[in-house]
């Protein structure tokens, strides 16, 4: 049996041999926009809780619009162009619109990879396109502290700006429940200090700050709370299928607008299984999100809970960028020097994280669960030591290894890794509920 796995900007083919008793988990079959230009105009005259965008730009100045960065497969192409000529229909002069890349902590989008992330040379050319610089002091604006004490300060191109727009990709998201809306502004366009702040073990520790929770998780609450002291913002919500084609999009008021789109995305990335496994075969979704090890973590929690304690989880990511950032690779060597309780023992009590620790926290959870395996041609073997887990060689020998330590031959596959989040019901409670033959889990 061959499953293609997602892996850079394309697949790798894994042979499985066929006596195995296979279940490989996808989403169902999710409609396609059949026209995605046309969908997003008309998301942006028939909005979410607030007035169409034409509108709202009739009584605006200036207006910045936020973009994830690279690591998001964001269908900026399709969105920014209609964001843009609305705008400018209202009346809005060119000079007066800014489209911010929000990096958070992460590294600036550039040159060739700025044109491929913004998606459309016509905007390039139209307004200014810039990135975020989290380190930068000059370009924040303080707006308060929220409830339990987090300094917001967030980038004052945003604030500033007459009408705020934030675009994204809405999927699970490991720490936040799920991505887009309000986190493309926190920690997207947010302070070192406040991102850092709500990276802290409060936050990461805490039971719900986990996918597709949104209810009690505290990050999520810290979000919500900054975009209030901001005063308010509006999003572009999207959602793509297996193969990156648009399937949902819509335009509102930030915070309601994002629970539309998690309410369509939660039925389909969630898929619920009968069943524990021994061995789970994942990837961390290709190009662009297994650009780095940092981003591959993701690859390892999305599956634990079908994971049976002490099984495998064995990931396919190409990381051709290595780990992502010096912070991240000093935070992996601090893992190795004191493993995982006594990192995990240097985290609490911090009023502020390190900066990319709390992805080897997250990691941490994976390999609480069981063992950690990785394929990539990537990484020296200097880098590869300090991963934490164990490089493999050979996709179907690990396979093949781990069925026969288990002694079992039932395996789960995720080709999508983290886009797709598969949950653990007994079969008992999923024929109650009516979920037993639900599609995603494909035996």
């Amino acid at each position: 049996m061959r499953i293609d796995m997602n892996y850079g900007r394309g697949t790798i083919p894994v042979e499985l041999d066929d006596a195995w008793r296979v279940t490989v988990i996808r989403k169902p079959e999710m409609p396609i926009a059949p026209d995605p230009i046309g969908a997003t105009v008309a998301a942006v005259a028939n909005p979410v809780g607030c007035a169409p965008l034409a509108e709202l730009a009739r009584k605006a100045k200036t207006a910045c619009i936020l973009i994830c960065d690279i690591t998001r497969p964001v269908p900026n192409g399709t969105v920014l162009p209609v964001l843009l000529r609305t705008l400018l229909d209202a009346g809005m002069k060119a000079e007066n619109i800014r489209v911010l890349v929000a990096t958070g902590l992460h590294r600036p989008n550039e040159g060739a990879e700025l044109a491929e992330l913004v998606g459309d040379s016509w905007v390039m050319e139209t307004v200014r396109v810039e990135n975020h610089f989290a380190r930068n002091d000059a370009d924040h604006v303080f707006l308060g502290k929220t409830k339990r004490g987090t300094v917001v300060r967030l980038d004052k191109r945003f604030v500033e700006a007459d009408l705020r727009i934030a675009t994204g990709l809405v999927e699970p998201h490991f720490m936040a429940g799920f991505s887009g809306g309000r986190k493309v502004i926190t920690p997207g366009v947010a302070h070192a200090e406040t991102i850092t702040t709500l990276h802290t073990a409060p936050f990461m520790e805490h039971p719900n700050a986990a996918n597709l929770v949104l209810d009690g998780n505290p990050l999520h609450e810290e979000q919500l709370e900054v975009v209030k002291l901001l005063g308010g913002a509006y999003a572009v919500n999207t959602v793509i299928d297996e193969f990156r084609r648009l399937s949902f999009v819509n335009f509102g008021e930030i915070t309601r607008s994002h629970l539309k789109a998690v309410d369509f995305i939660n039925r389909y990335a969630v898929v619920h299984v009968p069943e524990r496994f021994s061995t789970v075969l994942s990837s961390s979704a290709g190009y662009p999100l297994d650009k780095t090890y940092y981003q591959t973590v993701k690859g390892m929690v999305s599956p634990i809970d079908i994971l049976k304690p002490g099984g495998d989880i064995i990931m396919v990511s190409e990381i051709s960028e290595g780990f992502g950032s010096k912070e991240y690779l000093a935070a992996q060597k601090e893992l190795i020097a004191k493993g995982e309780d006594g990192f995990i023992e240097g985290l609490l009590g911090k009023s502020h994280a390190a900066v990319d620790e709390w992805q080897t926290e997250y990691q941490i959870k994976a390999m609480r669960v069981g063992r950690i395996q990785l394929y990539t041609k990537a990484l020296t073997p200097e880098e590869r030591a300090l991963t934490g887990v164990e490089i493999i060689s050979s996709i179907e020998d690990a396979v093949r290894q781990s069925v026969a330590r288990h002694k079992d031959t039932r395996i789960a596959v995720v080709p999508e890794g983290p886009y797709v989040v598969p949950l653990y019901r007994a079969e008992v409670e999923m024929a109650e509920q009516g979920t037993k033959d639900r599609p995603g889990a494909r035996l």
